[in-house]
């Protein structure tokens, strides 16, 4: 469960990487703020997602079992957020 935790948050830095790529593309054709806000959340994001599978990753023995699926739906989710993100960006 823990290697499917880790995909999940892997797969949401791909999904922020692409999505702060648009977003720049986006703030650099239009020179308006809120982009540039958003091109922030992303960046915010994607360290934020970096680090969390970087920490599922190295500190697999210090979590218990009952917290695996805790984990797990929490990567879900936020990626299917970000799926729908990008859609709607798109």
């Amino acid at each position: 469960m823990m290697f499917l935790a880790v995909a999940f948050s892997s797969l949401n830095v791909i999904v922020l990487a692409g999505l702060l790529y648009l977003y720049s593309r986006i703030t650099w054709r239009s020179r308006a703020l809120y982009p540039l806000g958003l091109v922030f959340f992303a960046s915010l994001l994607l360290l934020q997602n970096l680090l969390t599978a970087f920490s599922y990753v190295e500190m697999t023995p210090f979590f218990g079992e009952a917290l695996l699926p805790y984990l797990l739906t929490i990567s879900v989710l936020e990626f299917g957020g970000l799926v729908a993100l990008t859609r709607v960006t798109l």
